[in-house]
């Protein structure tokens, strides 16, 4: 028996590597002799380097960079031969400020910018970017204003060379536009400010936006074109339009770019089942989440599809899934769940596919919550 093993992190909770080892054991107990593959996956946000690190190899390059409020950092991308993974999370992320600290009203994408001008120094020609899980919603002006620092000669943009025969690909899921009801600011801008903030919020989205949509239009002007509303523009708080304005970047599904790198079809193409999953899945799980890339590229093989919570069961059997497990007891609190060591065990104990091909969820005795 041969089983692939493919599941996303659990935000907060577990790394993919994580999840991915706790359900091989559970595996093994059940399938002592089973040849078992276990393949690290993101979609462009938290752990993407790490993915692509285990896909390609090469080497993780540290750079001192700014954080989000300009702190100065360490921070990682890799680099295998002229090809440079960049995560924005390193230098830009939500999770290196305190809940207190989070205001995009100043959170600035410059680090990311060092983290690309570093990559560019080291021989770099093609940049993968894995846009999420940013702090920011400054339209990408950081990361330009830390490119124009590195690379111009006279303080103005078209004074850099170095980045003339550089190609950039941006890997995000997420398809929002720069500005507007649903761009980067009203959509994803609130989960950005700290909690004593959101007294304020609505004008703040609105500023937010508001500069977006001046920022935009300056840009168009001095271009002679505007990518503001172009299909991801909106991810990472509009370094995604940043990059497809001002680096003429290519936009791609962060998991697909990942999958068809490894070669993932031929990978799973003879394997009796393959196990994904994240934290929470639901019918948004369709809208090209990182199971549903996996399922895409699953063909005949049988796809397991496991989450810390299940919600629209059905349509998620209907969207092609085998089976649709929830990890978790009946009654167990969010905050244990969250617990590391509980949530691998967990998964051990509902990895449980005494018949992988067999429709419909769970065959344990313990109802999903």
């Amino acid at each position: 028996m041969k089983v692939v093993i493919a599941i996303d992190s659990f935000k907060g909770c577990l790394t993919s590597k994580e999840a991915n080892e706790a359900a091989a054991e559970g595996i093994r107990t059940a399938y002592p002799d089973a040849e078992i593959i276990e393949v690290p996956v993101s979609d462009g946000g938290e752990g993407y380097m790490e993915a692509f690190h285990a896909a390609i190899g090469g080497q993780l390059e540290e750079v001192t960079v700014r954080d989000p409020l300009m702190r100065p950092i360490t921070a990682k991308y890799l680099l295998q031969n002229n090809l440079a993974v960049i995560e924005i999370a390193q230098a830009s992320g939500l999770t290196l400020l305190t809940k207190e600290e989070r205001n995009p009203m100043v959170a600035t994408s410059y680090g990311t910018g060092q983290l690309v001008a570093d990559a560019v120094r080291k021989g770099a020609k093609h940049i993968i970017v894995g846009l999420g899980g940013s702090a920011t919603s400054d339209a990408g002006m950081g990361m330009l204003k830390a490119l124009i620092d590195a690379f111009a000669k006279h303080g103005q943009w078209d004074d850099i060379e170095a980045l003339k025969d550089i190609t950039f690909t941006i890997a995000s899921d997420v398809k929002n536009p720069l500005y507007g009801e649903n761009g980067a600011a009203h959509v994803f801008g609130p989960q950005k400010f700290a909690i004593e903030r959101k007294g304020t919020l609505p004008e703040m989205v609105l500023a937010l936006d508001e500069r977006a949509r001046k920022f935009a239009e300056v840009s168009a002007k001095h271009f002679g074109f505007d990518r503001s509303q172009m299909p991801g523009a909106g991810a990472a708080g509009g370094l995604g339009y940043a990059f497809l304005q001002y680096l003429n970047a290519k936009s791609m599904s962060g998991i697909k770019l990942l999958l068809d790198t490894i070669r993932f079809k031929e990978l799973a193409k003879d394997a009796d089942f393959i196990i994904t999953g994240e934290g929470s899945a639901d019918r948004q799980t369709l809208m090209g989440k990182l199971p549903m890339g996996i399922l895409e590229q699953a063909g005949q093989v049988p796809v397991v599809l496991i989450a810390g919570k299940i919600s629209d069961r059905e349509e998620l059997l209907n969207a092609g899934f085998a089976r649709v497990e929830c990890i978790n007891p009946p009654n167990i609190s969010l905050e244990e769940a969250m617990h590391k060591e509980v949530a691998q065990q967990n998964i051990r104990q509902r990895i449980c596919l005494t018949n992988p091909r067999q429709e419909g969820g769970c065959s344990c005795d313990s109802p999903c919550p």
